[in-house]
């Protein structure tokens, strides 16, 4: 049995060997960063209010790292596990406020190690990992404010709103979700005007990207929208995605239901619609999932599996709570078993796929490629390089990998005057960029693993 003066004790264990475990298995085993990693370094080494692909948070952490840190792998596996220790003591700060027993709490972030999305897939640093703290934080100070009435938790929820959007435009669905709920306090006439305060930090955080948007024609809006191959879609695919995507979200849950099996003496839900609480987890953990699905069956898109990330931070809460008058402590040795199973076999099976598959991007020469073109460069030329274009992983990797930290623009920019041509590398394919690299100017062309590199700098 579990004493409660140990808690603190086993949530500082569990913590540290969780962010020990995750960073030190990916940093042993691959030679490159993530793909998803190495492109958010490359909008972050020229950043701005927004990008491509997505809102423009995840460069801006990476950066602020890369100028602590610079080039060195393990930074960035470490700042993923950070993101996920934080998220999972917000969880359990939000846990404890549902159940007086403190054990309950810390079985409710033991249970998230059974989704693999917090533990096999966070070596990569991207804009799913990014915005979990902020979804756990949204959600707590949310119902902090309901609860409260505070100024201060309705602000602050309407800070945490916005940085999860600037994260990614996913998040949404934990917005709607808490709008629905919203609406029903409304309706319950049990809500307070004070909450509008929400709306003051939301807006002047997300002003600034709403108008580089508009800007950009709204270009990460239909990059998402192509993602999920709209437009092409058949009668069946209103009907095949959606039930492809229930089938791998029921397979996700696989490894949390065995470990929740030992907890549950019997399978009995008592679903009280006059408990505020449970209708809270409710809409914070079962609808956002519902909404999606929804999205799938409206428009018959496919919906990733990876987009799915943030929506099981409370599904172990969300669980616990509605079986709680059928909890048992007598099976938590056999509970802990199944967890440290869980625990240590996902980076086992990370490290035997490391070391076992050797064509991954995670095998990328990405730090050797980057020597050779700046000893080629230095050999040439007298000045630093400040600029390169290309896509996000060749010329990503090379951003990432020279000591200048030049900066990264994916095609020209629309004004020549932003980018320095005396210090400037292009990438691209090899047999276009020959033809219109202008060596009879001083430039110098080279080609590695395929890629053409035209390099142009001061003599």
């Amino acid at each position: 049995m579990i004493k409660k003066k140990n808690i603190s004790n086993l949530l500082i264990l569990f913590f540290g060997a969780h962010l020990v475990l995750w960073t030190l298995a990916p940093t042993i085993s691959n030679t490159n960063l993530p793909l998803d990693t190495i492109e958010h370094l490359a909008w972050g080494s020229n950043l701005d209010w927004g990008f491509n692909k997505h809102p423009p948070l995840v460069g801006v952490i990476l950066e602020l790292f890369y100028q602590i840190f610079g080039s060195q792998d393990w930074a960035y596996y470490f700042l993923s596990q950070i993101f996920i220790v934080l998220t999972f003591y917000i969880v359990y700060k939000f846990s404890e406020i549902f159940f007086e027993n403190k054990v309950y709490a810390l079985i409710s972030i033991l249970l998230l190690e059974g989704v693999y999305f917090y533990n096999f897939t966070t070596p990569e640093f991207n804009v799913n990992i990014c915005q979990l703290p902020f979804w756990a934080l949204t959600v707590l100070f949310c119902w902090r404010g309901f609860e409260q009435n505070q100024t201060l938790d309705w602000f602050l929820f309407g800070l945490f709103a916005a940085l999860g959007v600037l994260s990614k435009y996913l998040f949404i669905y934990l917005l709607a979700a808490i709008g629905f709920f919203i609406i029903y306090m409304i309706f319950k006439k049990k809500l307070n005007q004070k909450c509008l305060i929400a709306l003051a930090p939301f807006f002047l955080l997300m002003t600034p990207h709403l108008i580089w948007l508009t800007e950009n024609d709204y270009v990460t809006l239909t990059y998402g929208l192509q993602r999920t191959g709209t437009g092409d879609q058949t009668l069946l695919d209103h009907i095949y995605n959606p039930f492809i995507f229930l089938i791998k979200q029921l397979g996700i849950l696989i490894p949390f239901l065995f470990m929740l099996s030992f907890l549950v003496s019997k399978i009995k839900i008592n679903f009280n619609l006059r408990d505020k609480r449970l209708i809270f987890l409710f809409f914070v953990s079962i609808v956002p999932i519902f909404l999606i699905f929804l999205t799938s069956i409206i428009m018959g898109v496919k919906i990733r599996t990876m987009w799915m990330t943030p929506f099981y931070l409370f599904i172990g809460l969300f669980f616990l709570y509605i079986f709680k008058k059928k909890l048992t402590l007598k099976k938590i040795n056999t509970f802990f078993v199944s967890f440290l199973i869980l625990f240590l076999i996902s980076p086992t099976i990370y490290l035997y796929i490391s070391f076992s598959q050797k064509d991954k991007r995670t095998d990328f020469p990405g730090k050797e490629i980057a020597e050779l073109v700046e000893r080629r460069w230095n050999r040439n030329f007298t000045n630093e390089i400040q600029n390169i274009i290309g896509d996000e992983w060749f010329a990503g990797n090379l951003s990432y990998h020279l000591k200048s930290r030049p900066k990264w623009f994916n095609d020209w920019p629309d004004k020549l005057e932003n980018i320095n041509l005396d210090g400037l590398i292009v990438t691209g394919n090899s047999k276009i960029l020959k033809e219109v690299c202008p060596v009879n100017r001083g430039a110098i062309f080279g080609t590695i693993r395929k890629h053409g590199i035209c390099m142009m700098g001061k003599r």
